[in-house]
Protein backbone atom coordinates (compact mmCIF):
# COMPACT_ATOMS: atom_id res chain seq x y z
CA UNK A 1 0.00 0.00 0.00
CA UNK A 2 1.56 3.80 -0.89
CA UNK A 3 2.38 5.24 2.26
CA UNK A 4 -0.17 8.70 2.94
CA UNK A 5 1.54 11.60 4.61
CA UNK A 6 0.26 12.70 8.36
CA UNK A 7 0.57 14.87 10.33
CA UNK A 8 3.47 15.16 12.93
CA UNK A 9 2.12 14.69 16.66
CA UNK A 10 4.28 17.52 18.23
CA UNK A 11 6.57 19.91 16.79
CA UNK A 12 9.76 18.35 17.41
CA UNK A 13 9.91 17.96 13.66
CA UNK A 14 9.68 14.66 11.51
CA UNK A 15 7.07 13.80 9.38
CA UNK A 16 5.25 10.58 10.04
CA UNK A 17 4.03 8.03 6.88
CA UNK A 18 0.80 5.45 7.43
CA UNK A 19 1.50 1.86 6.39
CA UNK A 20 -2.56 0.87 6.59
CA UNK A 21 -2.08 -0.19 9.83
CA UNK A 22 -3.69 0.48 12.93
CA UNK A 23 -4.60 4.58 13.50
CA UNK A 24 -2.48 3.92 16.84
CA UNK A 25 0.41 3.09 15.05
CA UNK A 26 2.10 5.00 12.82
CA UNK A 27 6.29 5.33 11.15
CA UNK A 28 7.95 8.71 11.63
CA UNK A 29 11.52 9.77 10.65
CA UNK A 30 13.00 12.16 11.91
CA UNK A 31 16.56 14.01 11.21
CA UNK A 32 19.81 13.16 13.44
CA UNK A 33 22.38 15.97 14.01
CA UNK A 34 24.31 14.79 11.27
CA UNK A 35 21.52 14.89 8.03
CA UNK A 36 20.82 10.75 9.13
CA UNK A 37 17.40 9.97 8.71
CA UNK A 38 16.36 8.05 11.49
CA UNK A 39 12.76 5.38 11.16
CA UNK A 40 10.60 5.89 14.16
CA UNK A 41 7.12 3.67 15.11
CA UNK A 42 4.85 4.77 17.94
CA UNK A 43 2.28 2.03 19.10
CA UNK A 44 -0.36 2.60 21.45
CA UNK A 45 -1.65 5.54 23.35
CA UNK A 46 -0.69 6.57 27.14
CA UNK A 47 2.32 7.93 28.92
CA UNK A 48 5.36 7.67 26.53
CA UNK A 49 7.91 4.72 27.29
CA UNK A 50 10.73 5.05 25.05
CA UNK A 51 12.96 2.34 24.27
CA UNK A 52 16.75 3.66 22.83
CA UNK A 53 18.23 1.80 19.97
CA UNK A 54 19.85 -1.46 19.47
CA UNK A 55 20.97 -2.79 16.99
CA UNK A 56 18.73 -5.65 15.27
CA UNK A 57 15.20 -4.11 14.78
CA UNK A 58 13.31 -3.28 12.04
CA UNK A 59 10.51 -0.98 12.61
CA UNK A 60 7.73 -2.45 10.34
CA UNK A 61 9.25 -6.17 9.87
CA UNK A 62 9.40 -6.46 13.78
CA UNK A 63 5.28 -6.78 13.76
CA UNK A 64 5.69 -10.38 11.88
CA UNK A 65 8.21 -11.16 14.72
CA UNK A 66 7.02 -14.10 16.51
CA UNK A 67 10.28 -13.08 19.08
CA UNK A 68 9.31 -8.93 18.79
CA UNK A 69 5.62 -9.33 18.41
CA UNK A 70 5.13 -10.11 22.29
CA UNK A 71 7.25 -6.98 23.25
CA UNK A 72 5.53 -4.34 20.96
CA UNK A 73 1.88 -5.68 22.38
CA UNK A 74 2.78 -5.89 25.80
CA UNK A 75 5.19 -2.43 26.14
CA UNK A 76 1.94 -0.57 24.15
CA UNK A 77 -1.30 -2.05 25.76
CA UNK A 78 -0.76 0.98 28.28
CA UNK A 79 1.72 3.28 26.85
CA UNK A 80 2.70 5.40 23.68
CA UNK A 81 5.78 2.97 23.22
CA UNK A 82 8.26 5.01 20.61
CA UNK A 83 11.11 2.90 19.14
CA UNK A 84 13.07 3.47 16.21
CA UNK A 85 15.29 1.60 14.21
CA UNK A 86 19.20 2.02 14.64
CA UNK A 87 21.21 4.18 11.95
CA UNK A 88 22.17 1.41 9.50
CA UNK A 89 19.83 -0.69 10.81
CA UNK A 90 16.01 -1.22 9.56
CA UNK A 91 14.58 1.68 8.03
CA UNK A 92 16.94 3.78 9.03
CA UNK A 93 19.43 5.22 6.60
CA UNK A 94 21.42 2.68 5.60
CA UNK A 95 24.81 3.99 4.48
CA UNK A 96 26.15 6.36 7.11
CA UNK A 97 29.15 7.74 7.38
CA UNK A 98 29.54 7.55 11.17
CA UNK A 99 28.61 5.09 13.48
CA UNK A 100 30.01 5.91 17.00
CA UNK A 101 28.44 6.17 20.67
CA UNK A 102 28.45 9.58 19.83
CA UNK A 103 25.70 9.65 17.30
CA UNK A 104 23.85 7.12 18.69
CA UNK A 105 23.71 9.83 21.71
CA UNK A 106 22.73 12.15 19.00
CA UNK A 107 19.94 9.92 17.28
CA UNK A 108 18.21 9.12 20.60
CA UNK A 109 18.11 13.00 21.06
CA UNK A 110 16.89 13.78 18.03
CA UNK A 111 13.49 11.39 18.40
CA UNK A 112 13.34 12.17 21.82
CA UNK A 113 12.95 16.04 20.33
CA UNK A 114 9.92 15.22 18.57
CA UNK A 115 7.94 13.85 21.39
CA UNK A 116 5.80 15.81 24.03
CA UNK A 117 7.35 18.21 26.10
CA UNK A 118 7.18 16.28 29.07
CA UNK A 119 9.11 13.59 31.09
CA UNK A 120 8.89 9.91 29.60
CA UNK A 121 10.30 6.35 30.24
CA UNK A 122 13.21 5.49 29.03
CA UNK A 123 14.07 1.83 28.22
CA UNK A 124 17.60 0.65 27.77
CA UNK A 125 17.83 -3.02 26.35
CA UNK A 126 21.00 -4.60 26.14
CA UNK A 127 23.59 -1.68 24.33
CA UNK A 128 20.58 0.82 24.38
CA UNK A 129 21.47 0.62 28.13
CA UNK A 130 24.62 2.29 27.73
CA UNK A 131 22.48 5.04 25.63
CA UNK A 132 19.57 5.68 28.11
CA UNK A 133 22.42 5.97 31.19
CA UNK A 134 24.14 8.41 29.19
CA UNK A 135 21.03 10.32 27.84
CA UNK A 136 19.37 10.56 31.54
CA UNK A 137 22.99 11.74 32.92
CA UNK A 138 22.63 14.75 29.88
CA UNK A 139 19.04 15.55 29.92
CA UNK A 140 17.67 14.68 33.94
CA UNK A 141 14.53 16.51 33.26
CA UNK A 142 13.32 14.65 30.52
CA UNK A 143 13.23 11.21 31.85
CA UNK A 144 10.72 10.06 34.64
CA UNK A 145 11.76 6.74 34.98
CA UNK A 146 14.69 4.49 33.65
CA UNK A 147 14.55 0.85 33.27
CA UNK A 148 17.77 -1.28 31.64
CA UNK A 149 16.82 -4.57 30.37
CA UNK A 150 20.04 -7.17 29.79
CA UNK A 151 22.55 -4.44 29.56
CA UNK A 152 25.79 -3.52 31.14
CA UNK A 153 28.15 -0.78 31.99
CA UNK A 154 31.09 -2.07 29.71
CA UNK A 155 31.37 -3.36 26.14
CA UNK A 156 33.13 -7.13 25.75
CA UNK A 157 36.53 -5.19 24.85
CA UNK A 158 36.36 -3.07 27.79
CA UNK A 159 35.65 -5.63 30.59
CA UNK A 160 37.70 -8.42 29.36
CA UNK A 161 40.32 -9.38 31.60
CA UNK A 162 42.14 -12.58 30.06
CA UNK A 163 43.47 -12.84 26.26
CA UNK A 164 40.92 -15.29 26.35
CA UNK A 165 37.74 -13.06 26.40
CA UNK A 166 39.52 -10.58 24.05
CA UNK A 167 39.65 -13.07 21.41
CA UNK A 168 36.08 -14.16 21.91
CA UNK A 169 35.39 -10.39 21.32
CA UNK A 170 37.72 -10.35 18.16
CA UNK A 171 36.02 -13.38 16.70
CA UNK A 172 32.64 -12.42 16.92
CA UNK A 173 33.75 -9.36 14.73
CA UNK A 174 35.46 -11.85 12.19
CA UNK A 175 32.55 -13.90 11.75
CA UNK A 176 30.31 -10.98 10.97
CA UNK A 177 32.77 -10.54 8.30
CA UNK A 178 33.48 -13.80 7.19
CA UNK A 179 29.10 -15.21 6.87
CA UNK A 180 26.71 -12.63 7.90
CA UNK A 181 25.88 -12.06 4.08
CA UNK A 182 25.83 -15.65 2.95
CA UNK A 183 22.85 -18.22 2.27
CA UNK A 184 23.62 -19.97 4.62
CA UNK A 185 22.92 -19.22 8.12
CA UNK A 186 25.33 -20.91 10.12
CA UNK A 187 27.71 -18.28 11.17
CA UNK A 188 24.74 -15.84 11.38
CA UNK A 189 23.14 -18.45 13.97
CA UNK A 190 25.96 -18.32 16.31
CA UNK A 191 24.61 -14.93 17.30
CA UNK A 192 21.15 -16.57 17.46
CA UNK A 193 22.05 -18.74 19.70
CA UNK A 194 23.50 -16.44 21.99
CA UNK A 195 20.55 -13.98 21.85
CA UNK A 196 17.32 -16.99 22.08
CA UNK A 197 19.13 -19.76 23.01
CA UNK A 198 16.02 -21.10 24.37
CA UNK A 199 13.77 -20.38 21.06
CA UNK A 200 12.01 -22.94 18.59
CA UNK A 201 12.94 -23.64 15.24
CA UNK A 202 10.60 -20.70 13.86
CA UNK A 203 12.23 -17.92 16.28
CA UNK A 204 15.65 -19.07 15.43
CA UNK A 205 14.51 -18.92 11.79
CA UNK A 206 12.81 -15.75 12.06
CA UNK A 207 16.36 -14.09 13.66
CA UNK A 208 18.34 -15.80 11.01
CA UNK A 209 16.88 -13.84 8.63
CA UNK A 210 15.97 -10.65 10.59
CA UNK A 211 20.38 -10.38 11.05
CA UNK A 212 20.70 -10.40 7.70
CA UNK A 213 17.50 -8.33 6.51
CA UNK A 214 18.37 -5.31 9.18
CA UNK A 215 22.27 -4.42 8.06
CA UNK A 216 24.58 -5.01 5.83
CA UNK A 217 27.80 -7.10 7.22
CA UNK A 218 29.80 -4.10 6.84
CA UNK A 219 27.09 -1.94 9.41
CA UNK A 220 27.51 -4.95 12.13
CA UNK A 221 30.93 -4.93 11.99
CA UNK A 222 31.33 -1.31 12.86
CA UNK A 223 28.59 -1.63 15.48
CA UNK A 224 29.81 -4.48 17.47
CA UNK A 225 33.15 -2.82 17.24
CA UNK A 226 31.79 0.64 19.13
CA UNK A 227 29.35 -1.57 21.34
CA UNK A 228 32.50 -3.83 22.57
CA UNK A 229 34.04 -0.11 23.53
CA UNK A 230 31.36 1.20 25.51
CA UNK A 231 32.30 1.88 28.89
CA UNK A 232 29.53 3.92 31.59
CA UNK A 233 29.93 2.38 34.29
CA UNK A 234 31.63 4.96 36.27
CA UNK A 235 29.66 7.62 35.05
CA UNK A 236 26.26 5.68 35.79
CA UNK A 237 26.62 6.33 39.60
CA UNK A 238 25.66 9.71 38.80
CA UNK A 239 22.49 8.96 37.95
CA UNK A 240 19.40 10.43 40.14
CA UNK A 241 16.73 8.96 38.72
CA UNK A 242 14.08 6.13 39.57
CA UNK A 243 15.75 3.20 37.92
CA UNK A 244 14.69 -0.36 37.70
CA UNK A 245 17.50 -3.18 36.36
CA UNK A 246 16.63 -6.19 35.12
CA UNK A 247 18.87 -9.55 33.77
CA UNK A 248 18.38 -13.07 33.08
CA UNK A 249 20.48 -15.44 35.47
CA UNK A 250 21.51 -17.30 32.20
CA UNK A 251 21.75 -14.99 29.65
CA UNK A 252 23.95 -15.96 27.03
CA UNK A 253 24.96 -12.65 25.10
CA UNK A 254 25.52 -10.57 28.08
CA UNK A 255 26.35 -12.10 31.65
CA UNK A 256 24.37 -12.05 34.86
CA UNK A 257 27.04 -10.40 36.71
CA UNK A 258 27.28 -7.21 34.28
CA UNK A 259 23.27 -6.49 35.22
CA UNK A 260 24.71 -6.79 38.97
CA UNK A 261 27.77 -4.67 38.60
CA UNK A 262 25.43 -1.78 36.76
CA UNK A 263 22.54 -1.91 39.13
CA UNK A 264 25.17 -2.12 41.85
CA UNK A 265 26.63 1.23 40.66
CA UNK A 266 23.06 3.55 40.35
CA UNK A 267 22.15 4.87 43.18
CA UNK A 268 18.71 3.63 44.50
CA UNK A 269 18.19 1.11 41.63
CA UNK A 270 16.18 -1.84 42.21
CA UNK A 271 17.54 -5.29 40.51
CA UNK A 272 15.27 -8.09 39.57
CA UNK A 273 16.90 -10.97 38.24
CA UNK A 274 14.71 -13.12 35.89
CA UNK A 275 14.90 -17.22 35.60
CA UNK A 276 15.49 -17.32 31.89
CA UNK A 277 18.50 -18.19 29.70
CA UNK A 278 17.28 -15.54 26.75
CA UNK A 279 19.12 -12.30 26.37
CA UNK A 280 15.59 -11.67 24.47
CA UNK A 281 12.91 -12.73 26.65
CA UNK A 282 10.06 -14.74 25.34
CA UNK A 283 6.45 -14.05 24.86
CA UNK A 284 5.87 -17.46 25.78
CA UNK A 285 8.17 -18.11 28.96
CA UNK A 286 7.49 -17.36 32.76
CA UNK A 287 10.10 -14.93 32.79
CA UNK A 288 8.34 -12.71 30.34
CA UNK A 289 5.04 -12.07 32.37
CA UNK A 290 7.47 -11.11 35.46
CA UNK A 291 9.10 -8.77 33.08
CA UNK A 292 6.04 -7.00 32.54
CA UNK A 293 4.38 -7.44 36.04
CA UNK A 294 8.01 -5.62 37.46
CA UNK A 295 7.86 -2.82 34.86
CA UNK A 296 4.19 -1.95 35.69
CA UNK A 297 4.74 -2.00 39.24
CA UNK A 298 7.44 0.26 38.72
CA UNK A 299 6.13 2.77 36.59
CA UNK A 300 2.35 2.76 37.91
CA UNK A 301 2.76 6.15 40.05
CA UNK A 302 4.77 7.74 37.37
CA UNK A 303 2.09 7.08 34.84
CA UNK A 304 -0.97 8.71 37.05
CA UNK A 305 1.34 11.46 37.83
CA UNK A 306 1.70 11.96 34.14
CA UNK A 307 -2.11 11.89 33.36
CA UNK A 308 -2.93 14.13 35.89
CA UNK A 309 -0.12 16.28 35.06
CA UNK A 310 -1.48 16.13 31.28
CA UNK A 311 -5.05 16.43 32.39
CA UNK A 312 -4.67 19.92 34.21
CA UNK A 313 -2.49 21.05 32.00
CA UNK A 314 0.87 21.64 34.19
CA UNK A 315 4.01 22.50 32.70
CA UNK A 316 6.87 20.51 31.89
CA UNK A 317 8.44 21.77 35.37
CA UNK A 318 5.42 21.25 37.51
CA UNK A 319 4.85 17.97 36.08
CA UNK A 320 8.10 16.87 37.04
CA UNK A 321 7.79 18.41 40.57
CA UNK A 322 4.51 16.24 41.08
CA UNK A 323 6.09 13.46 39.78
CA UNK A 324 8.49 13.92 42.80
CA UNK A 325 5.48 14.54 45.10
CA UNK A 326 3.63 12.19 44.26
CA UNK A 327 6.42 9.79 45.33
CA UNK A 328 7.26 11.14 48.96
CA UNK A 329 9.83 13.08 48.40
CA UNK A 330 9.96 16.38 50.86
CA UNK A 331 10.90 19.72 49.31
CA UNK A 332 14.88 20.16 50.15
CA UNK A 333 15.21 17.04 48.21
CA UNK A 334 13.26 17.59 45.21
CA UNK A 335 15.13 20.90 44.99
CA UNK A 336 18.20 19.35 45.34
CA UNK A 337 17.04 16.51 42.23
CA UNK A 338 16.23 19.40 40.07
CA UNK A 339 18.78 22.00 40.85
CA UNK A 340 16.18 24.68 42.01
CA UNK A 341 15.64 26.56 45.09
CA UNK A 342 13.41 25.43 47.95
CA UNK A 343 11.37 29.07 47.14
CA UNK A 344 11.45 27.54 43.21
CA UNK A 345 9.83 24.46 44.56
CA UNK A 346 7.45 25.86 47.21
CA UNK A 347 6.25 28.11 44.42
CA UNK A 348 5.75 25.61 41.75
CA UNK A 349 3.50 23.24 44.09
CA UNK A 350 1.42 26.41 44.86
CA UNK A 351 0.88 26.62 41.01
CA UNK A 352 0.49 22.79 41.11
CA UNK A 353 -2.03 22.98 44.15
CA UNK A 354 -4.44 25.81 42.04
CA UNK A 355 -4.27 23.85 38.95
CA UNK A 356 -5.45 20.75 40.25
CA UNK A 357 -8.33 22.43 42.23
CA UNK A 358 -6.96 20.90 45.89
CA UNK A 359 -5.79 22.68 48.90
CA UNK A 360 -2.84 20.66 50.34
CA UNK A 361 0.06 18.17 49.40
CA UNK A 362 -2.09 15.21 50.66
CA UNK A 363 -5.00 16.30 48.45
CA UNK A 364 -2.73 17.04 45.25
CA UNK A 365 -0.60 12.84 45.94
CA UNK A 366 -4.16 11.82 46.07
CA UNK A 367 -5.02 13.21 42.75
CA UNK A 368 -1.76 12.68 40.97
CA UNK A 369 -1.76 8.69 42.06
CA UNK A 370 -5.47 8.29 40.88
CA UNK A 371 -4.73 9.44 37.32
Amino acid sequence: MKPVPRLPLSEGGGFDLYFGMSPSRHIRFCTSADGTRIAVSCEGSGPVLLRAAHWLTHVVYDHESPVWRPWIRGLSRDHCYVRYDQRGCGLSDRFVREISFKVWMEDLEAVAATLPDRPFALLGMSQGGALAISYALRHPGRVSHLILYGAYGQGAAVRARTEEERLEAETLVNLVRVGWARDNPAFRQVFTNTFIPGGTAEQHDWWNELERRTATPDTVVRTLEEVQRIDVLDAAAGLRVPTLVLHSRGDQRVPFEEGCRLAARIPGARFVALESRNHVLLGDEPAWQVFQDELARFLAPADAAARTARDARLTLAEAEVLRLVATGVDNRAIARQLGKSEKTVRNQITAILDKLGVHSRAEAIVRALSG
